[in-house]
């Protein structure tokens, strides 16, 4: 059954968690080079195939014991908040300018672009991490595909603006702060078991 409870947290903490990656500069600087509809478009396809794995990766690690499962999945959220607390400001990357700006060439390199770069990425991990923990890969997928599209529109549509108001630092310790508690609450049901 749909837990809009799951739905909620998932989306909060992948949110968080992609808001400062380098793919939501990404989907920025095509945004601005390109008809933001058709950017928005290959961006949305290629994250809707990334929580297709990572839910498929998370069931699969909800069929084992519970109580490792929860350890690993505490340790990996606290991995990710370090990561995020950690992680260096990386250089913006180039992408190639596709010749034709139609429809299938800007969606396209928005796919791949997104697909390549988020392969194995943190919040990937993380849907797949919510989707053990929680045992409910609908709600969970929800939520991760509408936070990941979310975040693709504000950085395509309107991401020059959000970072005038809100640093990207702030966000960061915001996503690490959340995945802090999620890793709490994933050891202390490991330990309690």
């Amino acid at each position: 059954m749909l837990s809009f409870s799951t739905i909620a947290i998932t989306f909060g903490v992948i949110f968080l968690a992609e808001l400062p990656d380098k793919t939501a500069l990404a989907g920025l600087m095509l945004g601005t080079r390109y008809r933001a509809a058709y950017v928005f478009a290959g961006v949305a396809a290629a994250f809707a195939v990334h929580v297709v794995i990572a839910i498929a990766a998370g069931s699969l690690l909800a069929q084992l014991p519970q109580r490792p499962v929860q350890a690993v999945v505490g340790l990996l959220f606290l991995a990710g908040a370090l990561m995020l607390l950690l992680k260096k400001d990386d250089e913006e990357e180039e992408t190639a300018k596709p010749a034709d700006p139609s429809f299938w060439k800007v969606a396209g390199a928005g796919f791949m672009l997104i697909l390549v770069a988020e392969f194995g990425d943190l919040t990937q991990i993380m849907t797949a991490n919510l989707a053990a923990r929680y045992d409910d890969w609908l709600s969970v997928g929800i939520g991760a595909l509408l936070a990941l599209w979310a975040v693709a529109a504000v950085g395509i549509f309107g991401g020059r603006a959000l970072m005038k108001f809100v640093p990207l630092g702030l966000i960061t310790k915001v996503a690490a702060g959340v995945m802090l508690v999620l890793a709490g609450f994933s050891l202390y049901e490991a330990i309690r078991g």
